[in-house]
């Protein structure tokens, strides 16, 4: 079975069930394993955001939207070339990848007979779920539960560790110009790593708030989680947002590796906030996932 993988996430899912081999499409976003960025066929493309500052990649995507324009292009030829069997999409967010609609028409276009299995979870367990809808669909549903029974092992030591502990109050800013509150997966990330999260959507999309939203739930500790951003576009974006809260410790995560791509990695995503949240019984968070900024 050869696939195609048009959104990060889904790439990091096929590795992990050790089917990189069978990978054959990929994104210009695919930066996870370094392999598929540099072994695959980049069959969908778009804008560079490098070097762009928060509020100039919002106006750009809110400029795109409204002229009824897409912020990625699908290479449809490339896709066809590649003969594929099964294209993982998703529809959860116009902003992080093509919707499968708009693959399935050129599919049909191009007269391309390929499956299409769009991944749309909204918490953390339907994200694990989707592992497993991927090693069914690609012929390896074994293997598929052993990755998931894995990563559930690691959530129960987790919440072995915090355990009983007190569960400080955690705002989640996943964007900061305009500011963004937590959504999706990203409450369950803090609940599971033993904190409360506050001003957040758990389940639902990640809206713009005011600022007085974030501020005004008082939390203890804040966590800026910057979609597109690693470690350190995070921390610089954390240190602006430090000021406004004086009584909170403020962090920054590699947002981009562990916590707003729905995969494997949301685990560590659990385990590096809950080194932030209760350092003094987690495990140490993994190396260069992490950064206080005050």
């Amino acid at each position: 079975m050869r696939l195609v993988s048009l959104l990060p996430s889904a790439t990091e899912i096929v590795y992990a069930l050790g089917l990189g081999e069978r990978l054959v499409g990929v994104t210009f976003e695919c930066d996870e394993p370094p392999a598929a960025r540099t072994e695959k066929t980049v069959v969908v493309g778009g804008r560079d955001t490098k070097g762009m500052r928060p509020g100039e990649i919002d106006a750009y995507v809110r400029d795109q939207f409204a002229a009824g324009a897409d912020l990625y292009t699908l290479h449809a030829g490339a896709l066809a070339a590649l003969a594929p069997d099964l294209i993982l999409t998703q529809d959860l967010c116009r902003v992080c990848a093509l919707p499968s609609g708009h693959v399935e028409d050129a599919l049909d276009h191009l007269g391309c007979r390929a499956d299409v299995l769009s991944l749309d979870p909204h918490t953390l367990d339907e994200v694990l779920g989707t592992i497993a809808t991927v090693g069914e669909r690609a012929g390896v549903p074994e293997r598929a539960a052993a990755v998931v029974a894995h990563l559930r092992s690691r959530l129960d030591a987790v919440a072995e560790r915090v355990s009983g502990r007190a569960r400080p109050r955690v705002a989640v800013v996943e964007w900061v110009d305009p500011p963004f509150t937590a959504g999706h997966w990203v409450p369950d990330l803090v609940t599971a790593a033993g904190g409360e999260p506050v001003a957040a959507r758990p389940g639902a999309r990640s809206v713009q708030v005011d600022w007085s939203e974030l501020t005004g739930a008082h939390p203890d500790v804040v966590v800026v989680t910057p979609c597109g951003f690693h470690l350190d576009g995070a921390a610089e974006q954390a240190a602006l947002v430090a000021p406004r809260f004086p009584d909170a410790q403020v962090w920054a995560i590699d947002a981009d590796g562990i916590v707003v791509r729905p995969g494997p990695r949301l685990i560590d995503g659990v385990e590096a906030l809950a080194a932030i949240l209760h350092p003094d019984a987690a495990a140490p968070a993994p190396s260069g996932s992490i950064r206080r900024v005050r």
